[in-house]
């Protein structure tokens, strides 16, 4: 299995990309988060100049968030930096959007979203709309500009649901999700993404590769696998998965008691509520960053074993093969502790 990284954008992201590249890691991606990140187009801008041959990745960017001409802009001008080295992970904006306290968009209008994209960056002709009116719209300069020559690979966020696998069919694209380590879920996304190609030209079996983000921890011999050490290093996808429960009480009812419990002191310890406006300020600030110690009591077992890949070296590698044969293409870790010493943690293990 391939491996690579996913980091938030900020200032010195592309020495991180030269060491991940140095250690031969496949793809380098930022997170699309605004007001929470920096900004992933001048981030990705840094590391192409910085790199040569990894792949750089949006993980992952929103019609919410952008119009598909600016989004087209950006992903053409970074494939000018890094030719057929971009990556472009869409979503509804599940947590882009909700950090600004909106909510996210609808599957139909993330699938015309990629078909924009997908049309705009081959150097193509859309329909560009605002309200009424309507308008084509393309690359007016290209040569020296941006670069519609070489491909950008598309892969569309999937959590669990078959509506996103199956815009993933039509539309010819990859998939990637977000601490999803059930097999059997996989199976069930690649079967979606299949079936609805069927009823396209594509070839329903036509090669897209998927993507697992995830975090990992490799335990010492008889090292306690929810230790302090454990949940540091998964916290931040255990506690992202909690903010999302704590912003959406439909999702948060489906949890366990144990679970609801630790949103609870979730919302009591960010000084908010389930339903107060502003409880996005709350919930996400540090989002997907190091966890503070006293929060540790909230990163639950069951999460970790749920969200995470903790265990040993041999433990690990049977999970990560079992994933492997479910399609997955691609192991993609969120490093907070020590970037440098986990992604070279992860080349040693899939290797």
């Amino acid at each position: 299995m391939r491996a690579g990284v996913v980091v938030s954008a900020q200032p010195g992201v592309e020495d991180l990309a030269v060491q991940a590249e140095e250690l031969g890691l496949h793809s380098f991606w930022v997170n699309d988060t605004p007001m929470v990140h920096g900004d992933p187009f001048v981030a990705l801008g840094l590391c192409a100049k910085a790199t040569s041959r990894i792949r750089l990745g949006i993980g992952v960017t929103s019609p919410a968030l952008r119009s598909a001409p600016a989004a087209a802009s950006g992903l053409a001008s970074l494939n000018a930096l890094a030719p057929g080295r971009i990556i472009c992970g869409i979503g509804t904006g599940n947590t882009a959007r909700r950090t600004l306290g909106m909510r996210p968009t609808t599957a139909a209008t993330m699938e015309n979203f990629i078909a924009a994209l997908q049309n705009l960056c081959t150097g193509r002709t859309i329909e560009y709309r605002e309200g009424d009116r309507v308008r084509d719209v393309r690359f007016l300069h290209t040569k020296g500009h941006v670069n519609t020559a070489e491909p950008i690979e598309f892969v569309v966020a999937a959590l669990s649901g078959p509506k996103a696998a199956a815009v993933a069919g039509r539309r010819g694209t990859g998939l990637i999700s977000f601490g999803l380590l059930d097999p059997t879920a996989w199976h069930a996304l690649h079967d979606a993404r299949r079936h609805a190609a069927r009823d396209t030209p594509r070839d329903p079996d036509s090669r897209t590769d998927s993507y697992l983000v995830t975090a990992l921890y490799v335990l010492d011999q008889d090292e306690d696998p929810h230790g302090d050490a454990a949940r540091d290093a998964t916290g931040h996808i255990v506690l992202s998965l909690l903010a999302f429960a704590a912003d959406a009480r439909a999702f948060s009812e489906r949890l366990g008691p144990e679970e609801r419990e630790a949103v609870r002191r979730l919302l009591d310890r960010r000084g908010t509520t389930a339903i107060a406006p502003d409880r996005h300020t709350k919930l996400y600030p540090n989002y997907l960053e190091r966890i503070a110690p006293e929060d540790r009591d909230l990163v639950l077992p069951s999460l970790m074993n749920t969200l995470a890949l903790v265990g040993t070296r041999d433990d690990l590698r049977a999970r990560i093969a079992t994933l492997e044969q479910a399609g997955i293409d691609e192991l993609l870790i969120q490093p907070v502790i020590d970037p440098p010493t986990e992604m070279a943690q992860l080349v040693k293990l899939l290797t």
